[in-house]
């Protein structure tokens, strides 16, 4: 039999040309609202400057390590080399358009991922093929868990790295339950030499797509050529530009085939059409990309499976054909929940403010339904202000392109809004009442560390009140108050406070020092609270107040939140129910003036600060039972106030909480034992000592392999000369473990000097835990209440 000559084509690098669009897209079936989210350092800005390359917006890459990427334009970011804020960028690819946003991935800026998550359709969560699975990558999965981001796929990067290995990364989704049926679309080639694979060399030259089953081939210069594959199993082995022998050959028709059938399971018309296939090993290999991407389109939008790609895109290798999938798979604006009438009244969602000395106040907002024109007028349903919109515009990163209107699917930035805060609801002036409800708000992280600020003179002390307060506008994870005379703000963690402290000079110019970092305490309900009311509240003293003259009641049903039940993260922990039951919205995210959301403001008053100890109370139950009627209403939140404070001072002090992290610390073999040292005299408890496959954060039990496409080991040929014995290269050891967050402040210094240098170490907030009594003293000595 002949050798059958198979058609390749090249695609070269996109010309270089800068595609900027001035108009918005009008058809919203072809609209992705999408977002890169991933555990630090896994390359999400890579990706995303590999997109925009290969969409031909810019001609030429940049690079984290040298500050010179597109959507890390601020000064901290290029000198850091991480990312601190999401960026959005609209992006042409083909016929659709992206509105892409980058996020951050260190946990200390898990705010500007929660922003995204509320108004994204899908995601591409990445994940570095070394490390697998890793804490924040479950975190970041939380958050789309939380805000029903109904479509997702992976991106498998850095398959160039030694040690990466594709089997593993599969197999962890599967052990940190991320999926039970990821489904691989591409496989990774790593050389197309065959000894390559027998030397165990690293690296990434090509990709097979197993549903449009052709084969991708990159060089040197980052060009690719496209192989279409043969229809029929015997001429697998005769491919002129591949060698018969090498060891991807005989994966190609059993990994089309097992995909087929995964998919099969979920769609009974897959499952007809394979089952009228003669059964021949070529049967699967005939069925056109045409004919299967309906059935996966389907069983993604309704979660059923989680689509799998792989490359590096550091190398620009798989990033079009992941763009490709993400513009077949993801879903659009009408496939979520929306108003599908014609004439739909306008309903968007602020997701994001931000501070610019030229433009001032900049609100990202994302069109649920209507249209959004400048100069037009809107409602605040959140706060109940009128606005007035002066300019709109599409944000390419750091540089805006000015349009005239926002239509119905799209993402931009509105111009001369004053009251709006991240969260917010917007509707037209005229809307009516059904169509003015408060859509789902953004949660902003507990804040866990704080510090100080001292104003540098008393002339300094209101523009440093105001920058705080401009700054927690654009950032709603930080937080600032006033304690005995002090100005304190709150964090995510201490690279958050830094950003916090330099942002707060460059861009509000405001002069002040930051005193000494300190972790956020809590303190809990004590144990002398009082016994609920009946069904019909007997009022007493405990439930009055005078405040102007006025005797006001307040009747409230208070305890500690029992083992089930789990406090809101609005409320900081803690569990507040108006009078049918039901679980009341912050108070700072409505302004509606009905008598409940007016106690809730003054509960949230009193909450902020315990009379014992200062510290923020949490993990307390709170429900409204009954209230007078004053004139005027508002003196319902100060009599709450008074009412709560005194409640909670007749219950004495409570258990103080601190705030712990989970730990994951790399160090070499022999600087280990000084490692686990110091993080036990420290108070750190040891989960697991591995090679980094666990994170010791999960006892439960992963989804089975059954049923899934498990690629064999060799695949990745360097993978197993770093995770085997004896003559292994690999040093590493990963410690896992939990400590108080107290204790940690100074960890990147002490692991340094403990590992000479070598010695990494990720983070991710755990919550709060109850001290014993030992430590509830030191912690009163710390903050003054001794």
């Amino acid at each position: 039999m002949q050798p059958r000559l198979w058609f390749s084509f090249v695609r070269k690098c996109p010309a270089p040309c800068r595609k900027i669009s001035t108009s918005v897209s009008h058809d919203a079936s072809k609209i992705r609202n999408m977002a890169l989210v991933a555990h630090i350092d896994s390359g999400k800005t890579t990706l995303t400057e590999s997109i925009l390359l290969q969409s031909s917006y810019i001609t030429a890459s940049g690079s984290v390590d040298t500050g010179s990427t597109t959507t890390d334009f601020l000064p901290a970011e290029r000198e850091r080399g991480i990312t601190i804020q999401s960026a959005s960028i609209p992006v042409k690819w083909k016929n659709w358009t992206f509105n892409l946003i980058d996020t951050p991935g260190h946990a200390d800026f898990g705010m500007e991922v929660e922003s995204a998550s509320r108004v994204i359709d899908g995601a591409v969560v990445l994940i570095d093929s070394v490390e697998g699975v890793e804490a924040q990558t479950k975190g970041v999965w939380k958050q789309l868990d939380r805000y029903g981001v109904p479509t997702r796929m992976m991106f498998l990067n850095k398959q160039d790295r030694p040690g990466a290995s594709f089997k593993l990364s599969i197999r962890s989704l599967l052990t940190h339950r991320l999926h039970p049926h990821p489904m691989v679309l591409t496989l990774p080639i790593a050389s197309f030499d065959p000894q390559d694979y027998m030397h165990a060399e690293p690296g990434i030259q090509g990709l097979v797509d197993l549903l449009k089953w052709e084969i991708w081939r990159w060089n040197e210069a980052g060009e690719s050529t496209c192989y279409p594959l043969p229809t029929d199993v015997q001429a697998l082995e005769e491919l002129e530009f591949i060698p018969s022998h090498h060891p991807i050959i005989p994966q190609l028709a059993p990994a089309r085939t097992q995909l087929l059938e995964n998919l099969s399971m979920f769609s009974e018309d897959l499952m007809e059409t394979l089952l009228a296939l003669p059964s021949e090993p070529s049967s699967y290999l005939g069925i056109k990309y045409s004919d299967i991407i309906p059935h996966l389109r389907k069983s993604t939008l309704e979660n059923k499976i989680l689509p799998v790609v792989c490359g590096s895109a550091i190398k620009h290798i798989g990033t079009s054909i992941a763009m490709d999938y993400v513009g077949e798979l993801f879903a659009s604006p009408l496939d979520v929940p929306h108003d599908s009438a014609k004439n739909a009244p306008l309903r968007m969602l602020a997701w994001k403010v931000s501070w610019d000395q030229k433009r001032g106040w900049m609100t990202y907002v994302r069109v649920y339904s209507g249209k959004l024109t400048r100069q037009s007028a809107v409602l605040n349903a959140t706060r109940n202000q009128k606005e007035k919109v002066s300019k709109l515009l599409l944000m390419y990163a750091s540089e805006p392109v000015e349009v005239d209107e926002l239509p119905f699917g799209a993402v931009g930035v509105v111009l001369g809004l004053k009251f709006t805060r991240t969260g917010d609801t917007l509707v037209s002036p005229g809307a009516p009442p059904s169509a003015r409800s408060v859509m789902q708000d953004i949660v902003p992280p507990k804040a866990v560390i704080s510090a100080s600020v001292i104003p540098h003179s008393h002339s300094d002390l209101e523009p440093v009140q105001n920058a705080l307060e401009s700054l927690s506008r654009t950032d709603p994870s930080v937080r600032y108050d006033l304690q005995e005379g002090q100005i304190l703000v709150h964090g995510l963690g201490a690279l958050h406070l830094e950003i916090v402290e330099g942002r707060l000079r460059s861009e509000f110019q405001a002069n002040f020092e930051l005193g000494k970092r300190r972790v956020s305490y809590r303190e809990s309900l004590g144990p002398n609270y009082d016994p609920p009311h009946y069904e019909k509240p007997l009022i007493t003293n405990n439930d009055k107040a005078d405040i102007a003259g006025t005797s006001v009641v307040v009747a409230l049903d208070i305890r500690p939140l029992q083992d089930d039940e789990e406090g809101s993260p609005l409320w900081d922990g803690n569990l507040v129910l108006n009078k049918a039951g039901v679980a009341i919205p912050s108070p700072e995210s409505s302004s509606t003036a009905n008598p409940e959301l007016l106690i809730a403001s003054g509960i949230a008053t009193a909450l902020s600060s315990s009379p014992h100890s200062s510290l923020p109370m949490s993990h307390l139950r709170i429900q409204i039972r009954e209230w007078s009627t004053p004139s005027p209403l508002s003196l319902l939140t100060g009599a709450s106030a008074i009412i709560m404070r005194n409640r909670i001072r007749k219950a004495g002090m409570g258990s103080l909480m601190e705030p712990y992290s989970f730990f994951k610390v790399a160090a070499t073999e022999d600087t280990l034992g000084k490692v686990v040292k110091d993080l036990t005299e420290h108070g750190a408890e040891l989960q697991d000592l591995g090679d980094g496959i666990s994170d010791g954060m999960d006892e439960v039990v992963g989804y089975p392999v059954e049923g899934n496409y498990i690629p064999p080991d060799m695949l990745s040929p360097s993978s197993s000369n770093l995770t085997g014995s004896g003559a292994s290269p690999k040093l590493r050891r990963f410690v896992h473990a939990l400590a108080p967050l107290s204790q940690m402040l100074d960890y990147n210094s002490r692991l340094r000097a403990l590992s000479g240098g070598h010695g990494q170490f990720d983070m991710v907030n755990a919550g709060f835990r109850v001290v014993a009594e030992p430590r509830k003293m030191e912690i009163l000595r710390e903050i003054g209440r001794a």
